[in-house]
């Protein structure tokens, strides 16, 4: 059983996007283009094909349904319907891209901050979920800053 579970925009978010064009948060003005960047879409966590794909840009805000001080930001996702990624395992998509993961207690105070070499990301996730007081793990580009994802404990690893 994992420790912890990815948590990705949601079904209902990314298609009011995909449908409206719209930040469902903010009512900003979403915009499409093809994909000039790897991203990663917020949503299936796969990165994009460059030059073949059309990707949404809106704004997010990835403490959504914490009390943590909301940090909107720019995200991407795929302009086509994808898959919501549920798995409990660490992205491989994500595991080839500098990331910084944040860990944050309840009242929204940042307890850890690593930027793990490529490809070990999962390590630093159990390092920083090894402190009990941190809730949640906030994944970023290491080099743009925007939110990627979350981490949460497990529910087995919370009781």
């Amino acid at each position: 059983m994992s420790r912890y579970r990815i948590v990705t925009l949601t079904k209902d978010v990314a298609n009011t996007v995909r449908t409206t064009l719209r930040s469902p948060q903010y009512g900003h003005p979403a915009h499409v283009e093809l994909a000039s960047g790897f991203g990663p879409c917020r949503s299936c966590l796969s990165t994009f094909r460059e030059g073949q794909e059309d990707r949404i840009l809106f704004t997010y805000n990835a403490f959504s349904g914490t009390n943590i001080t909301p940090m909107p930001g720019p995200v991407f996702i795929h302009q086509a319907s994808c898959p919501r990624y549920i798995d409990t395992t660490f992205p491989a998509d994500l595991n080839k891209l500098d990331l910084l993961l944040e860990g944050y207690n309840s009242e929204g105070r940042v307890l850890a901050v690593e930027n793990p070499e490529i490809g070990k990301a999962e390590d630093s996730i159990l390092n920083i979920l090894a402190n009990n007081e941190v809730k949640l793990i906030n994944i970023r580009n290491a080099k743009a800053g925007c939110f990627v994802t979350r981490v949460e404990r497990s529910i087995l690893e919370a009781v």
